[in-house]
């Protein structure tokens, strides 16, 4: 696939340039709270602006119904990329209307326009191909060149993503590049000991992905809701924890297939469990109990990994060459339930591994309880793309770029 370096060899001061971004952050209203994938696509476009480009920003934001809800503007989106760029970045308060059309013919060279979130378009999401191809048409009637950026939606076969480049001349942004190089790191020539640590709430999330991996690393350490499915499938009682009873049969025979190929299945050997989830509002004290894995009380839910687990998942990080991680260990939100994902977070960091952090809830504990994003190798934007990449899946989103 053709690059961004290759695109400003060729020249684009004064041509029209489409960015596939992805500016989907979680907002409080208004107000965001995670910046982290706005940050990631500032390279290119602060790149393409000072070329002289004419920059044309697109993303989707949260799931509205193919029409416009302004709780899911990109408005504030908008306004954090120009505070982040250090200048105006106009917007447009539609897709393919009067706003977004008078809003790029009004660029000059160097300047960057936000249009409104892509998906208050039917077409975007479309699986209907004439009707995704039709918003294709007019999105690129914006644009003279298309840059894919926007690593989170590239699993997502949708106009702006797949559609849209084969419309216009394509090629890669920086944040796109440096993801896809990352996962190569994990997929060929791997270094090992190589560790995969999964987390999250449903195992039939990660089915794809411990499948694919059960041929490829050397560890799995399991943690979050899904252990206890886990669990359950060696035989243990797991209380009122989160289990999807359907996927027994699915994780018993990854259990033996581990067992016949020599990779190490790590599961939780204490937890933290209580009565009930905790208020999140008011993230008052929720008292949890720390017991073993094989000895949940009935009518007690875990929630967290325990502290003997800290350490065996931290030993078991130790030695590794390349880790990957992705999901949280438990309801890292509330503050008694967060120390299992903290310790993993610090293995990481600990480790003298290539360490990944697979986007998602992963990347947001990361920046929620405080660690320095440049003490970990790389931190993905995209959790469900990079689990994608990992089941050894084709993503519409890259394919579309390749030539």
């Amino acid at each position: 696939m053709k690059t961004i370096d290759e695109l400003l060899t060729e020249g684009v001061a004064g041509r029209r340039v489409f960015v596939r971004a992805d500016l989907n952050v979680p907002l409080d209203g208004t107000t965001i709270t995670d910046d982290g994938r706005i940050r990631a696509v500032v390279p290119t476009v602060a790149k393409l602006a000072e070329a002289g480009a004419r920059v044309v920003v697109a993303s989707h934001l949260g799931r509205p119904k193919g029409a416009p809800d302004p709780a899911f503007s990109l408005a504030p989106a908008a306004a954090r990329l120009g505070e982040l760029l250090g200048a105006d970045v106009a917007f447009a308060t539609d897709t393919v209307g009067d706003s977004a059309r008078a809003t790029v013919a009004g660029l000059t060279d160097g300047q960057v326009a936000v249009i409104e979130n892509l998906r208050f378009n039917a077409g975007e999401t479309s699986k209907d191909d004439a009707e995704r191809g039709a918003f294709a048409d007019r999105l690129a009637e914006l644009a003279d060149v298309y840059v894919g950026d926007g690593f989170g939606a590239v699993h997502r076969k949708h106009a702006s993503v797949f559609d849209l480049p084969a419309r216009l001349p394509h090629y890669a942004g920086y944040l796109i590049a440096t993801e896809v190089g990352v996962l190569k790191k994990l997929t060929t020539d791997v270094q090992r000991p190589y560790a995969v640590v999964l987390g999250g709430a449903k195992v039939s999330d990660k089915l794809g992905v411990i499948d694919h991996l059960l041929e490829r690393a050397d560890r799995i350490l399991i943690g979050g809701g899904m252990v206890f499915t886990f669990l359950a499938a060696q035989g243990h009682e797991v209380g009122s924890s989160l289990l999807q009873e359907d996927q027994i049969p699915v994780v018993k025979e990854y259990i033996e297939r581990a067992k016949e190929r020599g990779v190490e299945f790590v599961l939780p050997v204490d937890v933290l469990v209580a009565g009930e989830f905790p208020d999140m509002k008011t993230k008052a004290p929720a008292n949890p109990v720390t017991v073993a894995a094989d000895a949940i009380p009935a009518g007690q839910m875990g929630l967290d990994i325990g502290p003997e687990s800290r350490k065996l998942y931290a030993s078991k990080l130790a030695d590794t060459a390349t880790v990957f991680w992705n999901g949280p260990m438990g309801v890292f939100e509330h503050p008694d339930y967060a120390e299992g994902t903290r310790a993993v977070a610090q293995a990481l960091i600990d480790s003298p591994a290539f360490t990944v952090v697979g986007g998602g809830d992963s990347a947001a504990a990361v920046r929620i309880l405080g660690f320095d994003e440049n003490a970990f190798g790389h931190i993905s934007t995209g959790g469900g793309a990079s689990l994608e990449y990992l089941e050894g899946k084709t993503l519409p989103g890259l394919a579309a770029l390749e030539d």
